[in-house]
C-alpha cells in the first residue's frame, strides 16, 4: 500500500531547538540500555531553570564501560544519589527519578545524527552562583584571564 504525504521529502530535524549551555535539571525517567560493548544509561531530564527553558526536556546517556565510569560517578554524586548504594556499588533506576542537579549540555553531528552532550555536572544548590557567574560572563560583564 502506498501513501502519499505531503512534505515527506522536505522534512529536517529542527536543531533551531536544541538545548545548549546551563541547566537546572530534574530526572524524569532512567533505563538501563544493554548492549554488548558499550551499555549506558539512558535519562529524560527535564529544565527546571532558566525559565525560558522551563519545562522542556531533553535525553542524555552516561556509558558504564570502565573507561566512563568516572562521569557515571559525577553525576551519580552531584545529583545526591544514594551514598549507601553507591558505596556498594548498586545503581536503581527508581532512585535516579526525581534527582536535581545542574548539567551543561552541547550537541555533535555523529554520522548525520545529532547527539546531546553531558558535559558538566553539579549539586542543585550550586545553580545560583553557576548561573549568575554564566550571565555575566555570556553577557561581558564578566573578566577573562
Amino acid at each position: 500500500m502506498k501513501r502519499h504525504i505531503p512534505g515527506l521529502h522536505s522534512w529536517q530535524p529542527d536543531d533551531q531547538n536544541l538545548l545548549e549551555g546551563l541547566f537546572l535539571v530534574r530526572v524524569d525517567r532512567a533505563h538501563f540500555r544493554w548492549q554488548p560493548k558499550k551499555s549506558y544509561l539512558e535519562l529524560r531530564f527535564v529544565v527546571l531553570e532558566p525559565i525560558a527553558a522551563e519545562k522542556k526536556f531533553f535525553y542524555g546517556r552516561l556509558y558504564t564501560t570502565e573507561k566512563a565510569l568516572w562521569k557515571f560517578s559525577w553525576f551519580l554524586r552531584d545529583f545526591g544519589y544514594d551514598a549507601e548504594l553507591f558505596s556498594h556499588e548498586q545503581v536503581d533506576v527508581r532512585k535516579l527519578l526525581n534527582l536535581q542537579g545542574v548539567v551543561r549540555i552541547s550537541h555533535s553531528v555523529i554520522n548525520g545524527r545529532t547527539c546531546q552532550n553531558l558535559d558538566a555536572f553539579a549539586p542543585a544548590g550550586e545553580w545560583e552562583t553557576l548561573s549568575s557567574t554564566t550571565a555575566s560572563v555570556t553577557s561581558g560583564k564578566g573578566s577573562h584571564p
